[in-house]
């Protein structure tokens, strides 16, 4: 990838720059979080884990490396279509694993006054899912940053 030089062009390369770093900033964070919160907060989401799942805290560990781990290609910029698959991945596997039968029913421990919170809780995550995932899919075709390691690591045309 040819560096600009210092004219109105670099201008336009280091608003690129900026915007690209503020977008995977931004983006990546929910997985920070949410990658955190499932090695060491995650008693809410063992209890929201269908019953089919075996060892529910080592599942919730193992998919809180996976998020950070694929958060981590994406706020650094290296190798960011790996990292989006990956992500992408995991949103499918989510998606239709869990929130997508969700929408259909609750489990048997929700009260019938709370099934509506269920409900919202299942389509708010099912949409948020499917949005995440429309941005993993244009991660793979993107254009690295100047902030990016992706960037500094691609050949000079």
């Amino acid at each position: 990838m040819e560096r600009a030089p210092q004219t109105a062009d670099a201008v336009h390369t280091t608003r690129y720059a900026v915007r690209d770093l503020a977008f995977r900033v931004l983006f990546s964070s929910i997985f920070v979080g949410l990658g955190g919160e499932h090695i060491f907060s995650d008693r809410l989401l063992q209890l929201l884990m269908p019953e089919w799942v075996p060892y529910p805290r080592a599942v919730s560990i193992a998919c809180g490396i996976f998020l950070l781990a694929g958060s981590a290609t994406i706020l650094l910029g290296f190798h960011v279509r790996r990292g989006a698959q990956a992500l992408a991945l995991f949103l499918v596997v989510v998606t239709v694993s869990v929130h997508l039968p969700g929408l259909f029913g609750s489990p048997p421990g929700v009260a019938a006054e709370s099934e509506w919170l269920w409900d919202m809780f299942q389509r708010s995550n099912f949409v948020k899912n499917i949005c995440l995932l429309g941005v993993c899919i244009y991660l793979m075709e993107h254009r690295p940053g100047r902030f990016s390691l992706d960037y500094h690591r691609a050949p000079s045309a």
